[in-house]
């Protein structure tokens, strides 16, 4: 059966083939530092904290090469890259540039669901324009960032989600790459087990021991197997690897919580890591909290274990969460309290819920955002 032949699973019609187009930022953190300051241009930079207890935050393409990467001890990239530059976040201008590029997006399609500041999923199965081609709509919104905002995009075009996204990172940085209807199953069936979203560094693991480096060698496996070893994480894997997805692109479906999450590259156990990460994910939701003028009571912090089981504490409040202060300081107690950790995290989430939203209508439909550069 193929994906246009599948039926949407929340509300039930029938899903064709849609033209989706996937936008990523280029090391948008970092590339935002290196625009803004000339003398940063060419060389590894890094956001984040330099000191013995600091994390990377975002990492140049000259950093990447080194094997410098987000969520990394600072102390390591160091190591591995001596002549290393960090600077410090600066969110108003990670924020400015990425109203300029939503800007970009609703000029071609009100069907924007961004994922974070840097990257978003657009609907131009219809465009303002009628322009009609996905592919030509990609290259326009390229040419539009760059020509506003100095810095560089990468743009996955195909006929769902899960494609689209893996077609972003296929020919990064400042590149494309489109895959066609009929072309899916075959394109992720040549991916390694790592490309697909939500595998890391233990799932990646404990597949090649089960036999299962590539899309093809999951596409062979059937759902009770993988039910039987990745739980509710099969159904996904199962859809994946034939290049299905029948998630709609959804642009103003008014938020229960405000959130971020991060899958981390090596996971992560220590501390002094958790606690940098935690105070990246603050500065990050509450950006978001202020953005959306939503008001809420309730904290919750999630971190998924590297046996994929999760763990989330939340704390409540009788009054509105309306200062940063206090959200982060909900937020510290709820890390400190769960330490000492009993494995390492792959993943840290937090969120504000239980919410009373000033303008709803403005609130971006992604629950929880992920965190990409964070």
């Amino acid at each position: 059966m193929s994906d246009a032949q599948l039926r949407d699973s929340e509300d039930g019609e029938a899903v064709g083939l849609r033209k989706i187009i996937h936008v990523d930022m280029d090391a948008f953190f970092a590339s935002v530092e290196q625009r803004d300051n000339p003398e940063l241009r060419g060389k590894p930079v890094a956001v984040g904290g330099s000191g013995g207890r600091g994390v990377v935050a975002a990492a140049s393409y000259e950093a990447r090469k080194f094997g410098v990467k987000s969520a990394m001890p600072s102390v390591t990239a160091k190591r591995l890259c001596p002549d290393l530059i960090f600077v410090k976040h600066r969110f108003d201008a990670y924020k400015e540039a990425s109203r300029q590029i939503r800007a970009v997006f609703e000029h071609h399609t009100p069907h924007v669901e961004p994922l974070s500041l840097d990257e978003a999923y657009l609907d131009v199965t219809e465009d303002r324009f009628g322009i009609g081609s996905a592919t030509r709509i990609a290259e326009l919104i390229r040419q539009e960032i760059r020509a506003k905002t100095q810095l560089t995009a990468s743009a996955g075009v195909s006929y769902n989600k899960f494609l689209a996204k893996l077609a972003s990172d296929q020919n990064k940085p400042d590149g494309m790459c489109i895959i066609r209807p009929g072309q899916g199953a075959d394109f992720v069936a040549g991916l390694p087990i790592r490309r697909f979203h939500g595998v890391g560094p233990k799932a990646e693991e404990k597949m090649k021991r089960l036999g299962i480096e590539t899309g093809a060698d999951l596409a062979a496996k059937d759902i009770e197997f993988l039910r039987a070893n990745f739980g509710s994480f099969s159904d996904y894997l199962y859809r994946a690897a034939r290049g299905i997805d029948l998630r709609p692109v959804r642009a103003h479906r008014i938020r229960k919580s405000v959130g971020g999450e991060r899958t981390f590259s090596d996971d992560i156990s220590s501390g002094a890591q958790l606690r940098e990460t935690l105070e990246n994910t603050i500065d990050y939701v509450w950006d978001s909290i202020e953005r959306t003028k939503a008001r809420g009571r309730t904290v919750t912090l999630k971190m998924k274990f590297t046996d994929f089981q999760n763990m989330t504490r939340s704390k409540s409040v009788s009054h509105w969460i309306e200062t940063k202060e206090e959200f982060g300081r909900l937020s510290r107690e709820l890390l400190e309290e769960a330490l000492p950790l009993p494995m390492p995290i792959r993943l840290m989430g937090l969120t504000l819920s239980n919410l009373d939203h000033g303008d709803a209508e403005d609130a971006p439909q992604k629950d929880d955002a992920q965190l990409s550069l964070l």
